[in-house]
């Protein structure tokens, strides 16, 4: 069981769960500043206005990064800090620019190979407020070309770039269940404005034209005197049938990760949305015009994969819902012998099981043709973390069998089975901003202080992943 030998590693972070600083050198806000400013939206009330204040401190971050022993450093770019009104004839932020130039300068001084993700949720507020953001395909598109152009010539010493992080969230998080900004629903509990039933998939089909039109873009202006590689980032669970006898059961493990996964990677690699969604959404599911899928089919020079959890898959019967977004099934941690899938942690949506990253890398590889495969996001929350002491949140051994079972099963994965995996990227550096569930939840190798000056302090988890890729990345 082993990996590559030129394998990277190291971690990932994302710009508004970490930087703060959000009125600092000419940042405007993002969607993110003001959903977090609606009461209610944030679990404790909080927001990224410090977070981990990494604005100000990219050196210990730096810093801690080659202490830990990383290779590679994942982190996205505030839009509203490089373009604060984000369109495309709108000025740019030096200071902001300047910024990120500066960053790689110092990650690759020291030895880290930078990995950057263009866009990371954090829409520029100001384009939400124009013409409605994601849900306008025209505007959108070419404000986000924009930006990567601009973003791909002030920084030709990057040569791994990610357009955008887990569309899936963006689209249903933010569009159908309103829990993520800009919080659009057809709840009118949560919102006066939304249609769950529609909005996400114009938006995911959106993002996806976005997504070509920067690639396209990349790959004709910049790749050829650069030499870079340029993909998108997806979310998706393994899944387990509640019954495996029932082939409705088994059929539904499929389906789910069609409407996960193969939502945004069916049209990149294969050139249509799955069979599965377009006939339970019909004509709810954009058509692709030949121009738009022409942009899109082709445009990764890798899959970047975001992965943490698994379910047991139980089909429903009938016809479902005009708000489902899972594919007419229910997700479940318990099969139908009882079976749990693995221990409880802080978030109520994650709990461990390896084997089902395994499982997930194969059915990716097989469906896609065995592409290049970097894990950009991979890691575990705690049960109340957040509530114990210093002394006992360094010593995170559950966090540290986290990564050993889920780093062996990657490796057994590339070994034995014949998966293209040549990076992983441990969410997350540290502690920080965890979107809707505020500070509440820790995902980070490091603790973060934040009553105490931010100091950071690293846990075990941290420190045992040098040794764990040491032992596993080959020498010739």
């Amino acid at each position: 069981m082993s990996l590559p030998k030129d394998f990277q590693w190291g971690f990932a972070t994302a710009s508004y769960q970490i930087e703060g600083s959000i009125n600092e050198d000419g940042r405007g806000p993002s969607i993110w500043d003001t959903f977090c400013n609606i009461p209610g939206k944030i679990a404790d009330g909080s927001s990224g206005v410090v977070a981990c204040d990494s604005y100000k401190r990219t050196k210990e971050d730096i810093d801690l990064l080659k202490s830990l022993g990383a290779t590679a450093y994942r982190f996205s770019l505030s839009w509203s800090r490089v373009i604060p009104l984000g369109g495309r004839n709108d000025p740019i932020n030096q200071k902001g620019l300047d910024h990120y130039v500066k960053f790689v300068d110092d990650l690759l001084e020291n030895g880290i190979t930078p990995f950057i993700t263009l866009l990371h949720w954090d829409v520029p507020d100001a384009l939400d407020k124009r013409y409605g953001g994601y849900l306008n395909k025209e505007e959108f598109s070419a404000d986000f070309e924009n930006f990567a152009r601009v973003m791909f010539k002030a920084i030709p010493k990057c040569k791994s770039w990610i357009t955008f992080n887990e569309p899936w969230c963006s689209s249903i998080l933010g569009y159908n269940s309103g829990y993520f900004a800009p919080g659009r629903t057809s709840d009118r509990s949560k919102s006066a404005v939304g249609d769950s039933a529609r909005e996400p998939w114009i938006v995911g089909h959106n993002i996806l034209v976005a997504h070509g039109k920067a690639v396209k873009a990349y790959r004709e202006d910049f790749k050829p005197t650069q030499g870079g590689e340029i993909g998108i980032t997806l979310n998706g669970d393994a899944t387990l049938p509640w019954d495996p006898s029932d082939p409705a059961d088994v059929e539904a493990c499929d389906r789910k990760i069609e409407f996960a996964i193969s939502w945004f990677a069916d049209p990149i690699y294969l050139g249509h949305y799955p069979e599965s969604m377009r006939k339970q959404l019909g004509d709810r599911l954009p058509t692709w015009s030949p121009e738009d899928i022409a942009l899109v089919k082709g445009s990764n020079d890798f899959y970047g994969m975001n992965h943490y959890t698994a379910n047991y898959i139980k089909h429903k019967k009938g016809v479902a819902p005009e708000d489902d977004f899972l594919g007419n099934l229910e997700t479940l941690f318990y099969n139908k012998n009882g079976d749990c899938i693995g221990p409880e942690t802080q978030s109520f949506w994650l709990r461990p099981h390896a084997q089902g990253f395994r499982d997930l890398l194969n059915w990716l590889s097989k469906r896609y043709g065995y592409p290049k495969i970097y894990v950009t996001e991979n890691g575990t929350s705690l049960k109340g973390e957040n509530d114990m002491s210093l002394e006992q949140i360094v010593e995170d051994d559950f966090r540290v069998k986290y990564f050993d079972d889920y780093v062996r099963a990657m490796a057994a994965a590339s070994s034995e089975d014949g998966v293209n995996v040549q990076g992983y990227l441990a969410w997350s550096l540290m502690d920080n901003f965890e979107w809707a569930e505020g500070y509440e939840t820790r995902f980070g190798v490091t603790y973060v202080d934040y009553a105490n000056d931010q100091k950071r302090h690293p846990k075990k988890s941290a420190k045992s992943l040098k040794p764990l890729f040491d032992s596993l990345i080959r020498k010739e």
